[in-house]
């Protein structure tokens, strides 16, 4: 019993230390802030919502990628992790349409890394819809789908509604991370594409703190 109070005791001691030191490291205002209001970038209240505000022509958004991929290989079971597209000019917002498209059909698997590697680096030009539904035959998407898709409400809507959250959370570039629809982080914030994200892991444990008083 002695033993087993001494572990507990050493473990609570071990995360008030981490909190602390995190505490110390990660500062409001500098490595991530607090938005205004509280917004939803997915339609679901499940577990705290992790959002990567991404472009598929973004340089930094292409280098981040990785480390997104590998954290989320890790992430806790309470982690709702969502993608959303910033629609902020005219080519963006196609691309977007186009996440949503491939979304739409099940397709993402297939073209997500595709879209990176062709608008960030090869620097493709797909800014139409048929460039784009040319783009994903090639990946092997079937191409009259996706411009069904491509140019439904449903994908009009959630690009619209992309660019509401945006707007709400003051993004002003990618990549961002949205956390909890409370909090906005950046790798250009944070110091680095790893610092961004263990600023991330701060916040969704500052969350899971809130939540538990």
């Amino acid at each position: 019993m002695g033993i087993l109070r001494h572990l507990t005791t050493g473990v609570i001691a071990a995360a008030i230390a981490f909190s602390a030191s995190a505490q110390d490291q990660w500062e409001e205002g500098k490595h991530y802030q607090r938005l205004p209001s509280e917004v939803s970038a997915s339609s679901s209240d499940e577990g705290i919502e992790v959002a990567e505000v991404f472009w598929y022509g973004c340089g930094y958004c292409l280098e981040f990628e990785p480390h997104v991929q590998a954290w989320k290989e890790d992430m806790a079971e309470d982690i709702n992790f969502v993608y959303l597209p910033a629609p902020m000019n005219r080519a963006a917002a196609e691309h977007a349409k186009a996440f949503y498209a491939s979304e739409a059909l099940d397709a993402r698997e297939q073209t997500h890394d595709a879209f990176y590697q062709a608008l960030a680096a090869d620097r493709r030009n797909l800014s139409s819809a048929s460039d784009l539904a040319d783009f994903v035959a090639e990946q092997g998407v079937d191409r009259d789908a996706f411009l069904k898709a491509f140019n439904g409400f449903g994908v009009k809507a959630q690009t619209q509604r992309a660019m509401s959250v945006l707007r709400g959370a003051q993004v002003q570039g990618t990549p961002t991370v949205l956390v909890a629809g409370k909090y906005r982080t950046s790798p250009s914030m944070a110091g680095g594409y790893k610092e961004a994200l263990a600023v991330v892991d701060y916040l969704v444990e500052k969350e899971r703190g809130e939540s538990a008083e």
